[in-house]
């Protein structure tokens, strides 16, 4: 049983709201979300997804959290037993990145020349390319693929495994992509063999860094991230461990409140903000670390997200 709390204000309310509750409830496995619902009124909703609980508490709990500061409040509704990622898909249209396009079987007789094809279908986590944070981390790994050769790429919370999957057709180089959930590491192995590119990309499930995957293969010259701010900033230090110096690393799917504390999380490890690139609100990371050395391994840490949620953005 899903139930899907929802508030409507202003995008700046909503967001400021959609900020705070993905502060205070994701580490308890609720999933919040911000989608506009009406571009010429300005209006925009504030959506946060329980597994269970009563609706009457979950609602009295979040109107307490925002504590008035907007008018109207958080109303609560059970949603029917359906796979949504399932039952959307069929309507979803190719996505173009950069070179590359995020297609599903439904369109593959369709696709047009000169493009790097990506084949995600259905599945049960994050990353279908179809927002911003997928597509704007894509479209920055497009632009850094045209001016620098990366060896030894690392997907931390790959989700579907789509930037796996984008990363081994352009660099043709092995890819090691990790995620905390097996759900997202079972959808991703499956993605990456319709891809054709299982003999480049290891899938495995780690919670956090120091995985013998990790730590057996690094360091690593490119390290991509599209999951939430929070591990983001705890794994800086494990991050700076396993970034080879003077290598580069992405992290995607940040509000800009959110962008501020990230950087600054990277930059007490010596890991420098290079660029940041903007996409439908949500903002992409470049930085890169230090040419010098770091003894790998010596201090790697882990995190531990909530039982089964994997940490990917979309």
């Amino acid at each position: 049983m899903t139930l899907k709390a929802s508030l409507t204000a202003s995008r700046r309310d909503a967001t400021r709201i959609s900020d705070q509750l993905e502060q205070e409830l994701t580490d308890d496995g609720v999933v919040v979300a911000l989608t506009e619902k009406s571009e010429a009124d300005g209006i925009w909703a504030v959506e946060v997804y329980y597994e269970e609980g009563d609706a009457e508490a979950i609602a009295a709990d979040l109107d307490a959290r925002v504590g008035g500061s907007v008018a109207g409040s958080f109303a609560v509704e059970t949603l029917p037993e359906t796979d949504w990622v399932a039952a959307g898909l069929a309507d979803l249209k190719p996505v173009p990145a950069g070179r590359f396009l995020i297609h599903g079987s439904h369109d593959s007789d369709k696709l047009p020349g000169g493009r790097v094809p990506i084949l995600i279908e259905a599945g049960q986590a994050f990353g279908t390319g179809h927002h911003g944070t997928t597509a704007g981390c894509l479209t920055v790994l497009n632009q850094l693929l045209r001016t620098r050769r990366f060896d030894n790429p690392l997907d931390v919370g790959t989700g579907s495994g789509v930037l796996a999957i984008a990363l081994a057709k352009l660099l043709r180089r092995p890819v090691f992509a990790s995620d905390i959930d097996p759900i997202a590491v079972r959808v991703a192995q499956e993605n990456v063999v319709k891809n054709a590119v299982a003999p480049l990309v290891r899938t495995f499930v780690a919670d956090g860094l120091s995985h013998p995957m990790i730590r057996d293969n690094g360091p690593f010259d490119l390290i991509v991230a599209n999951i939430l701010a929070e591990p983001l900033m705890k794994l800086a230090p494990a991050m700076a461990q396993v970034l080879a110096p003077g290598g580069t690393l992405v992290l995607s799917g940040l509000l800009k409140r959110q962008r501020e504390r990230v950087v600054a999380a990277y930059s007490a490890q010596g890991i420098r903000l290079q660029t940041v690139h903007i996409f439908e609100g949500w903002g992409v990371l470049v930085l890169r670390s230090p040419s010098r050395s770091r003894p790998l391994g010596t201090s790697a840490v882990q995190f531990s997200g909530p039982t089964g949620h994997a940490w990917a953005n979309d």
